[in-house]
């Protein structure tokens, strides 16, 4: 089994010559270099986007041209220590949307032939991962809930528990994830915040100061206390909903724009807000992005800037930051706090709730930071 008690360090791999395109005009050489700079970082494993419109076009077939890039890229990751979590359905990345052509008005999430043609890749892509060692496990989706929504959290929720439990039983001994935005969290739809605990047994939170609100809660300073403090209120909320206050958290999605903060402030974020995460009992880190998006690819402004490593391979001062936490915490026991907790979780499922409760962690845990 994977152990889930030891800080684990790594990064959304971001390819830096052709983005996730790189699936329909691969290079074996461009990923090596790609990855030969991510281990230079101490990072034990990276998160990837297997582009579901890239690999299964039609809902009866999934390109093997695909399923063998994904399986020369597994290889180029454990020559290098590497561990890998694959995201299947990827509806949502880099504030796009991609949608099967096969989707019509069918419903994501009960319709039979959809239900059918997801079933399909999750065997296809399992056949090709589970001979690796260095496999890590599924995420269901990157921030799925922002392309694919349902009004009822029951069809949401049990759609969640089918597909995680699929990928139990055909990948067994893994870690598989849903790793959805922040919105279950603050104003729960689509999934439901319990049976997003009950599900997984380390669970992924998206922490971004921009999109949850904190930075402008903060008057706009980066550094301000809900922007430094939230992926351990986020961490102390998703424990609050499971009740359980040691359940293990994940930190998969959290970084800083150029757009949001200056070049030379991104550094201390960085450090502060892991540091303030480790201390709230946190358990792994796995920062967006591992490299800068080539401007020649037209995306909203603030994703050019997230890497910590430039798109020529030179590691930015945030990825020294990122490599020095790494070597010192990476492998070592995660240590969770005693914290005080509200009695139980937000009193109402929206935001202003949510802050409030937020707000009210951290006030009553500034000992831990």
């Amino acid at each position: 089994m994977i152990s889930i008690d030891r800080y684990r360090f790594g990064v959304n791999y971001t390819p830096s010559k052709k983005w996730w395109y790189c699936w329909n005009d691969f290079s074996r050489d461009e990923i090596a270099r790609d990855l030969d700079t991510i281990a230079e970082l101490h990072a034990d494993h990276i998160r990837i986007m297997a582009m579901w419109t890239y690999f299964q076009p039609n809902p009866s077939w999934v390109s093997p041209a695909h399923l063998e890039h994904l399986r020369t890229l597994m290889e180029l990751a454990a020559e290098r220590k590497l561990d890998v979590c694959v995201s299947l359905f990827i509806g949502h990345l880099t504030g796009q949307h991609y949608h099967q052509g096969y989707e019509f008005n069918a419903d994501f999430f009960t319709d039979e032939n959809m239900l059918s043609a997801q079933k399909l890749f999750i065997e296809k892509m399992s056949a090709v991962l589970n001979p690796f060692d260095n496999f890590l496990g599924f995420d269901v989706g990157n921030e799925m809930n922002c392309c694919w929504k349902t009004p009822l959290l029951e069809t949401g929720d049990a759609w969640n528990a089918r597909i995680i439990s699929l990928m139990d039983r055909l990948s067994p001994g893994k870690i598989h994830v849903n790793g959805v935005d922040h919105a279950p969290w603050f104003h729960p739809a689509t999934f439901s915040p319990w049976a997003l605990t009950s599900s997984q047994v380390i669970v992924p939170i998206h922490s971004w100061i921009r999109f949850t609100g904190a930075l402008q809660r903060s008057g706009g300073d980066p550094l301000g206390e809900l922007c430094l403090g939230l992926i351990p209120a986020m961490t102390a909320l998703v424990r609050a909903y499971a009740r359980d206050p040691r359940k293990p958290v994940w930190a998969q999605e959290f970084g800083a724009s150029e757009e949001w903060m200056s070049a030379e402030i991104i550094p201390e974020f960085l450090e502060r807000s892991i540091l303030n995460a480790i201390a709230g009992g946190t358990a792994w880190f796995t920062c967006w992005a591992s490299h800068d998006i080539d401007r020649k690819f037209k995306v909203n402004p603030l994703e050019y800037s997230l890497g910590l490593i430039d798109i020529d391979q030179n590691i930015k001062p945030q990825g020294r930051v990122f490599s020095r936490l790494a070597a010192e915490y990476g492998g070592k026991e995660v240590r969770i706090p005693d914290c005080r907790f509200p009695a139980q979780e937000p009193a109402g499922s929206d935001d202003a709730h949510t802050w409030e409760w937020l707000s009210g962690w951290l006030e009553n845990n500034r000992a831990l930071f």
